[in-house]
């Protein structure tokens, strides 16, 4: 005899009720640490390539005669920052929709091997030609981006899933904070190799010596910290396969509200299996299975009316962060050198160029991003979601504009502190600001059949945004001057211009934010509207309920 919608419904109650309700226990701190190790990964991995591009000029377009370092062209630069990115968007579609397909677990796993294969391949070489070498670079890092894009919707919808709905936020940010100390360790990692290397393989200064600046060990450098990036994701492979598959799929998705017990069972240290009795039916929770019309598609009249918005401002906001974001992060080589931080290339060997840009991103994540990260993840639950974003992007925009109104003053000699320090609290609020919270509201505000596919439009919309920003602002900051751009590149609209771009795009990002609902101390299926009784379900949903 098949149970009712009643009962599939109050079964439901039951193992969703626990989640919700549950005390913190460990396994909800082994949660964190297995899905925030994949973050950890991905950041290393999409970041450290901006530590070795310098290096990569010098080693294979290195011109006789010529007074600067070799430097990658422009279609070459481009390709190396952002076909990761491309590949990142491509997995974050892919693997959010097969995430809600075939369950979350079945294909977490996938994504970490690509990620650890790919990393590991990135760092060979099939020849020494550079065409070869900067095309199998770029080949093996859009697979590496296409696994890190998996990593996204999955970790944020199992982390959502696994935790109560008082500290979800902060567990889901937890997650996303590992991507600001995968950045620290890309630039410590890298300062301790370049400093390994140039001890070992001294060389003159470019001006010195063009030729002898560059030593040939150089060319393992670049190898060491690309193929790292596979060691941290290898370590948390078993853990990561031996992790249930979440209750809410389980129940709401597949419709096994015993299996779901029996999993939360082990992991939340309570007896879900004997509480499986039918009790007086509620509103509290209701699957799927209690009413068709809670059952509508991606592409149906429904989902745009319950939640279009939601996901209009999902995917703005994320979009028009990454082109900030990734801008900042991937070319702040790009950046210190136009204010004077980094001093000339023609100054430093190759393997010294490293340490120099390595230890500049590392001071910037060590005072800006990390600390960001770390105040989100214990507000978040207190401040709510709209709050912090919205105060994010506002403080980017500020900042940004005190960074590129008085630009003149900043590039001279004796000013550049005071550059440095607003451009970490531009990174600070990015992170105690949208970064996270564009992570997080996309795993709590869709229905559980949805959630991934909707967390990986999200954040393909974000990384289409960092496609711009890879690709835009390494042309767009070049000098208006064509004497002063550098080789190969058109003239821009200068550096100053640039910013001023990017503190409009900040703008665009906080009245977005408006879009987004707060789903602060709310149940996953009290924001999505999974819990109205059937025959609220028939009727069209009020603006109350929408937000």
């Amino acid at each position: 005899m098949s149970e009712t919608p009643n009962q599939v419904h109050t079964q439901n109650q039951v193992v969703l009720d626990a989640l919700d309700t549950a005390k913190t226990q460990w396994y909800h701190f082994t949660a964190i640490i297995v899905a925030g190790m994949g973050f950890f990964t991905d950041a290393y991995d999409l970041f450290c390539i901006s530590l070795v591009t310098k290096l990569l000029g010098r080693i294979y377009f290195h011109v006789d005669g010529s007074g600067k370092p070799g430097s990658l062209p422009p279609g070459v630069s481009a390709a190396v920052n952002g076909v990761a990115l491309c590949g990142t968007l491509a997995g974050q579609l892919f693997f959010g929709w097969l995430g809600d397909q075939k369950g979350r677990k079945k294909v977490y796993g996938i994504t970490l091997m690509i990620m650890v294969l790919a990393s590991i391949l990135s760092g060979l070489s099939l020849g020494s030609d550079p065409k070869v070498v900067i095309g199998g670079l770029c080949f093996f890092r859009f697979w590496l981006g296409f696994g890190i894009g998996g990593d996204y919707p999955l970790s944020a919808t199992i982390m959502s899933e696994y935790a109560n709905k008082k500290t979800r936020g902060g567990f889901i940010a937890a997650v996303f904070a590992m991507q600001g100390f995968g950045i620290l360790f890309a630039g410590v990692f890298s300062i301790i190799i370049s400093s390994i290397f140039n001890a070992r393989f001294g060389a003159p200064s470019y001006a010195v010596d063009p030729s002898g600046s560059t030593v040939p060990e150089a060319d393992y450098v670049w190898r060491i910290i690309l193929m790292t990036g596979a060691i941290p994701a290898l370590l948390t492979y078993y853990w990561r396969m031996k992790m249930p598959e979440t209750a809410r799929y389980t129940a709401l998705v597949a419709k096994n509200q015993k299996q779901a017990a029996i999993d939360m069972s082990k992991v939340l240290q309570v007896d879900l299996e004997a509480q499986l009795e039918v009790q007086p039916v509620t509103t509290t929770h209701l699957s799927a299975a209690a009413g068709s019309s809670n059952s509508f598609g991606l592409f149906t009249k429904q989902f745009l009316h319950r939640h279009g918005l939601h996901l209009l401002g999902t995917t703005t906001t994320w979009f028009f962060l990454d082109i900030a974001y990734y801008s900042q992060n991937l070319f702040q080589k790009d950046i210190f050198s136009a204010v004077g931080w980094l001093p000339p290339a023609k100054t430093m060997n190759a393997i010294e160029e490293v340490f120099k840009i390595a230890r500049a991103q590392t001071l910037i994540a060590l005072f800006g991003t990390v600390p960001g990260y770390l105040i989100t993840v214990f507000l978040i639950d207190y401040i709510g979601r709209f709050t912090i974003q919205l105060m994010g992007f506002s403080m980017m925009t500020i900042f940004m504009f005190a960074l590129a109104i008085p630009y003149h003053h900043w590039i001279q000699a004796g000013n550049h502190l005071g550059f440095l320090v607003l451009y970490a609290l531009t990174f600070f609020f990015a992170n105690f600001g949208p970064n996270a919270t564009t992570f997080i509201v996309p795993a709590e505000i869709f229905p559980a059949r949805l959630r991934a596919t909707c967390h990986g439009i999200s954040a393909a919309a974000g990384k289409l945004g960092a496609i711009v920003g890879a690709f835009g602002f390494l042309y767009l900051s070049q000098n208006k001057d064509k004497t002063k751009t550098d080789a190969g590149y058109p003239p821009g609209i200068g550096m100053r211009n640039s910013l001023i771009a990017l503190a409009v795009i900040n703008l665009l990002g906080g009245l977005c934010t408006f879009l987004v609902p707060e789903s602060k101390g709310k149940s996953l299926e009290e924001i999505s509207n999974e819990n109205e009784p059937v025959e609220l379900q028939q009727q069209p949903p009020t603006q109350n309920q929408l937000y």
